[in-house]
């Protein structure tokens, strides 16, 4: 992946003497999305990056050539409520999707969030996810945009017909190995670069 972007970004912030919070502070985003832009694990909006432009004084076409010079990675989140099922799982996305822009989400209104200002290929979706449902979470991400991928991935298999009414696209039972991610990636509903097209 190119990192023309996030090289002149970072150039053009230290050069304004910035920390990565104090530019998050005034794009109004999470120091961990600055990080993410100037590691070139993505890439920031037309509209962001006009903000970017302005916020640091910056010429908005040489952001623009910048990030279109860059290749996006696809967006790949998997939301569920143990950090150390998290911790554990996200290492196997890695290996199976390496060209992927990965993120692990506990809590699901900072997926939901994630998901309304990056658009997300792929969901992965435990269904008890505290008081909160991933059944639920998945018919919120397919409003914010019908072409996300959803795979459930539980440790109840009795949830597999409630999982198919919410037009996911695949069902795998906990735990998340290499080849049961191979396998929901050769069914995907919408294809994506490095996950189910090769």
């Amino acid at each position: 992946m190119s990192t023309l972007f996030a090289e002149t970004l970072k150039r053009l912030r230290q050069e304004q003497g910035l920390s990565q919070h104090e530019l998050a502070e005034r794009l109004i985003v999470t120091r961990s999305t600055v990080t993410r832009w100037e590691s070139g694990l993505r890439l920031p909006d037309a509209t962001m990056i006009a903000r970017i432009s302005k916020t640091l004084g910056a010429d908005v076409n040489t952001l623009m050539t910048a990030a279109d010079r860059s290749n996006e990675a696809p967006n790949v989140i998997m939301v569920d409520d143990s950090k150390v099922f998290l911790s554990d799982s996200l290492p196997v996305l890695e290996e199976v999707m390496p060209n992927a822009a990965i993120t692990g989400f506990i809590w699901p209104r900072e997926a939901i969030e994630y998901a309304k200002t990056n658009r997300v290929a792929l969901a992965i979706l435990d269904i008890e996810l505290g008081t909160a449902s991933g059944l639920d979470l998945c018919r919120t991400l397919l409003e914010i945009n019908p072409r996300t991928n959803v795979v459930f991935l539980t440790a109840y298999p009795d949830y597999s017909l409630d999982a198919w009414d919410t037009e996911a696209s695949g069902f795998m039972v906990k735990p998340l190995t290499p080849e049961g991610v191979r396998s929901q990636l050769a069914k995907l509903r919408y294809p994506f670069s490095g996950g189910g097209d090769a």
